[in-house]
């Protein structure tokens, strides 16, 4: 998801000034992708820009945004359109793991081991958040997350199951082999 959509998403709802932004934002995705109020302020004005969003008159020192006509149609188009897979950001522990595979000295079954760890306590800490009271969009934004750790979680198992499949058939020592008299 692009900040510049999110908001968008927000100011669909009322107009809002930066800090309420960045609230409402943290608020819908549960805090798993903060933001800071540079970020928000720098999109404001790009979108400010490109006419999505119109600065209103300032209030109590707060300058408030609202969605215009043309950030309607974008808002509109980006729920429209899927989420391709090239789209999305790419995947630091499948390239972690690659470049360990070719790195010498990295013992590539203790990286393994250590993500699988830190995974598994990720998902038993938001299995432990679904216990918790929250509200529609938070609860699907946690499933997401339970989801994408279940999946890793077999990837991880799918990596170990190659590595002991690819791994180098040990080399016997010369003199440990029997010669036939």
């Amino acid at each position: 998801m692009s900040v510049k959509h999110g908001l968008l998403a927000l100011l669909e709802r009322g107009p809002m000034y930066g800090y309420q932004l960045r609230a409402a934002f943290d608020s819908a995705t549960g805090g798993t992708w903060p933001l800071n109020i540079g970020q928000v302020y720098t999109t404001l004005s790009r979108l400010e820009r490109d006419d999505l969003v119109a600065a209103l008159p300032e209030n109590d020192g707060q300058r408030p945004y609202k969605i215009t006509a043309h950030g309607r149609a974008e808002l509109k188009r980006w729920f429209a359109t899927p989420v391709l897979h090239v789209d999305r950001p790419r995947d630091e522990v499948a390239i972690k793991l690659a470049l360990a595979l070719t790195t010498p000295g990295v013992d590539i079954t203790a990286v393994v081991t250590t993500q699988r760890t830190a995974t598994t306590q990720t998902l038993q800490e938001y299995t432990r958040l679904k216990t918790e009271p929250g509200d529609l969009p938070w609860r699907l934004v946690l499933d997401a997350m339970i989801f994408q750790a279940e999946a890793e979680l077999r990837w991880l198992d799918h990596c170990e199951a190659s590595l002991v499949r690819h791994e180098p058939a040990p080399v016997a020592d010369p003199a440990d082999i029997e010669v036939p008299r």
